[in-house]
């Protein structure tokens, strides 16, 4: 999609400083690598020498952010949000692909179902016996659903996802390829030298406006749900346990495990690779910070760090700590030395 920068401007609220505002704006660039016919942004400082150079013809910038050397080309959007002036852009300059309200031929799909007119239904996607699916959903090719899921209104579920028997989806998630929802949570007992399986009969709940990364795992409950609260995003190659219970907008990062029983409560972040121990509780606002692993229930908004993981402040002393270790090691040797040279002075 094209318009001109005066368009744009007036779409996303922005006023016009600089250059030729007629020129056509065709897509979206990162400010190092833009280029003529594009629009991109500047919201840190560390980047200001990039705009000195660039080749795009509009740029998004704070009303109050100086910036010199602005090419005569490059026009300046001002406005008080750059960053989701930004995003309005590039959504309406790179728009989503729409899928018609069509049901392929090749899916496979119970006599039951109820799937409402509007919705898309992809090539070999597989739906089962009373599968209730809400409008302008679309179930993208090779997904599969389980009896009586319910998928409700505006989803989109991307190719190979998988969808267990029994689970609940709200209205606006989205769910990327080979995500799993509603596997048998990790759940035995050991009993006369073997690994007894317990039987995991609940199911997976996610709220509305939910968003679930490829390959990323979220296991039933054994007996009731596991639950993802309204809002909340959770990153690719995620394992969330099963009898889970995160709250709304919580951010959940890459390589995360979270064992189960636990309670994410919303707004919490858990940061890259960091790993949470069954029966966790971690407080609303809380921030677990990457790698961290938490072995006991983090506060409610403080920021934890290392493993076992501890308030941020304690963690990075102990982490300067070590390492001084070294150096202190050489002076305990020296002083050593010193002390033994004395001895065998007073004994001569």
């Amino acid at each position: 999609m094209a318009m001109t920068i005066q368009e744009l401007a007036d779409i996303c609220g922005a006023t016009i400083e600089n250059g030729d505002f007629s020129q056509s704006i065709t897509a979206a660039g990162d400010i190092t690598t833009a280029k003529n016919g594009q629009v991109t942004q500047l919201t840190q400082a560390r980047y200001r020498q990039h705009l000195e150079h660039s080749q795009a013809s509009a740029c998004f910038i704070a009303s109050d952010f100086e910036v010199e050397n602005v090419p005569e080309s490059l026009v300046l959007l001002r406005c008080s949000d750059p960053e989701m002036a930004f995003v309005k852009a590039v959504s309406l300059l790179h728009p989503d692909v729409i899928y018609s309200a069509t049901i392929s031929l090749q899916a496979v799909i119970s006599e039951n179902a109820k799937i409402h007119e509007n919705c898309h239904v992809g090539a070999f996607a597989v739906i089962s016996d009373d599968v209730e699916i809400g409008a302008n959903s679309q179930i993208l090719a090779g997904v599969y659903l389980g009896q009586n899921v319910k998928i409700g209104k505006n989803c989109r579920i991307h190719p190979y996802a998988v969808i267990y028997d029994g689970c609940e989806i709200g209205d606006n998630v989205i769910i990327h390829s080979g995500a799993i929802i509603g596997a048998d949570g990790f759940g035995y007992k050991f009993r006369n030298g073997s690994h007894v399986k317990v039987p995991q009969i609940g199911n997976v709940v996610i709220g509305d406006n939910v968003e679930i990364g490829a390959n990323t795992c979220v296991d039933r409950g054994a007996l009731g749900s596991t639950e993802i609260g309204a809002g909340s995003k959770i990153d690719n190659l995620v394992q969330i346990g099963h009898n889970n219970k995160i709250g709304s907008h919580v951010i959940v990062c890459g390589q995360t495990g979270i064992s189960g029983s636990c309670s994410i409560e919303d707004y919490a972040i858990l940061a890259g690779s960091a790993g949470i121990a069954d029966h966790i509780k971690i407080g609303q606002g809380a921030v677990v910070m990457a790698r961290a692993g938490v072995a006991n229930d983090v506060a409610a908004k403080t920021q934890v760090f290392g493993s076992p993981a501890k308030e941020k402040r304690v963690a990075y002393r102990e982490q300067i700590a070590i390492s001084q270790l070294p150096d202190l090691l050489k002076t305990i040797k020296q002083l050593e030395a010193r002390l033994a040279a004395l001895e065998s002075a007073q004994k001569d």
